[in-house]
């Protein structure tokens, strides 16, 4: 079994996806005007105004508290110190550089989610990659394969590298059992998802903002008592990108190694163009009422998780002077000692706790988004929701038990194979794209509140719902 994800993992990271996730978002950073930067309030303002919602779906700051609460996981605490080891200092440069570009590409996909987005048996909205491939590229074929992948890697694998994270950090600060960590996640998760799409969205409303502000405030208050280092590492961790800065310690280095790692940690942690966020966003109702006002939503999510706390937790660590000291010190407890550098031993506790909130949270983000798929599939009704919900509890316990490396490098190969299909799909409908985030700005512009409806695009008529978009 590791032998065949070794050889998946070599194909996509080493020949597809590091390349191709890059060009896809320089691809999508050029066509859209460099639309990350340029209309970055333009994101601030959709979120600060997100309040709107009907019964058929939730708010827009639900939607984006949902996917943050996806998005913001282990990746960022444990995901950063392995990315750090294995590629220095120098990986992290690379991790901006993918939030950067992935901004534009998580705008793509998840303005397309909006736009293609449908109402289920119940009059919920439902919709993401799945359903813009198969009404978008009329490839129902692709879309079928998509779901399964995403099923596969957030319902049931990413879900066991939360869960491994939480049992590493419980039983490296309070020594509790990983089998019994497992189970208290696994019940408290249960409790959650068995209440639905809206009960998740309501929980990562009230926790997301919550533990990710206080997880920055703790950081910020590092980088002021250390604020005459920051300028020198900044400029270390641009240096290390280049190969300009030898190795540290037993840390690896080079451009490759710095490259590989940040690419492939960054994806994982902000899953731009991964095709899971325009799950959650396409249950949003839009404010405003056009899809565009989505895509900005999710790309402000990228630039959250990433820019913000994965900075935060590499600097952390660089700014306690342990990096590169014991090359076997590494994840979880790299971070955990670190902290505990700049706030005693009340840090390694802090960060289980972060932890487990950031990889709970993010255990019910990733279900959210495998429900969706299990809808597009047509197993949608409570027999299939609910070995679905039974499975991801299962994955829970099994992931607390395993290894780093093993279950690091099995969500590697399904989120690999997952991204491919996703890129293919936003690359080919990328016209559509540039044609209603120019509809959205044009509007702006003019001093109007941007709104799309689906008569001005009649040659769509065939392939979104034309009731949803038939009215302000």
């Amino acid at each position: 079994m590791d032998q065949i994800v070794d050889f998946l993992n070599t194909i996509f990271w080493g020949y597809i996806l590091i390349y191709g996730l890059l060009a896809v978002g320089v691809y999508f950073t050029l066509r859209l005007g460099f639309l990350q930067i340029i209309h970055f309030p333009e994101m601030l303002r959709t979120v600060l105004r997100a309040n709107k919602s009907d019964h058929a779906g939730i708010t827009p700051f639900q939607a984006l508290c949902t996917s943050l609460a996806s998005r913001v996981g282990t990746g960022n605490i444990a995901g950063v110190a392995v990315a750090l080891t294995l590629g220095g200092p120098g990986a992290i440069f690379w991790m901006w550089v993918v939030a950067t570009l992935g901004m534009a590409t998580a705008y793509a996909e998840s303005t397309l989610a909006q736009l293609y987005k449908v109402r289920d048996d119940e009059g919920n909205y439902r919709g993401g990659p799945a359903f813009y491939i198969a009404n978008g590229l009329k490839a129902p074929w692709a879309g079928a394969i998509f779901s399964v992948c995403l099923i596969l890697s957030f319902g049931l694998v990413f879900n066991a590298v939360q869960a491994n994270s939480i049992s590493d950090a419980m039983e490296g600060a309070f020594g509790a059992p990983r089998l019994a960590t497992g189970l208290v996640v696994a019940g408290l998760s249960a409790v959650i998802i068995f209440g639905g799409i809206s009960t998740i969205a309501r929980t990562a409303e009230l926790l997301v903002p919550f533990m990710a502000l206080l997880y920055l405030g703790l950081a910020i208050y590092v980088l002021v008592v250390n604020a005459s280092e920051v300028p020198g590492l900044l400029a270390l961790i641009v240096r290390s990108a280049f190969g300009l800065e030898p190795a540290v310690g037993g840390v690896a280095g080079g451009i490759t190694a710095a490259m590989l790692n940040g690419v492939k940690r960054g994806l994982f942690s902000n899953e731009a163009g991964m095709g899971s966020a325009p799950n959650i966003a396409a249950v949003a109702t839009p404010d405003p009422h056009h899809p565009a006002s989505q895509g900005f939503v999710q790309s402000l999510g990228v630039f959250i998780d990433t820019i913000l706390i994965c900075t935060a937790t590499a600097l952390i660590i660089l700014l306690s002077g342990i990096f590169g000291h014991d090359p076997a010190l590494t994840g979880t407890q790299l971070t955990q000692a670190a902290m505990e550098v700049h706030w005693g031993p009340v840090g390694r506790y802090f960060v289980a706790v972060a932890i487990f909130f950031f990889a709970f949270t993010s255990i019910i983000g990733n279900y959210s988004y495998a429900e969706n798929a299990l809808v597009y599939l047509g197993h949608g009704h409570m027999a299939g929701v609910t070995v679905l919900r039974l499975a991801l509890v299962v994955m829970v316990i099994w992931g607390a038990l395993q290894s780093v490396t093993t279950v690091f490098n099995t969500a590697d190969a399904s989120m690999g194979l997952m991204a491919s299909i996703n890129l293919v799909s936003i690359l080919l409908l990328s016209g559509l794209v540039v044609r209603l985030t120019r509809d959205y700005i044009q509007q702006r512009k003019k001093g109007q509140e941007p709104v799309f409806l689906a008569e001005s695009m009649p040659e769509l008529k065939d392939q979104i719902d034309t009731e949803i978009w038939g009215r302000k």
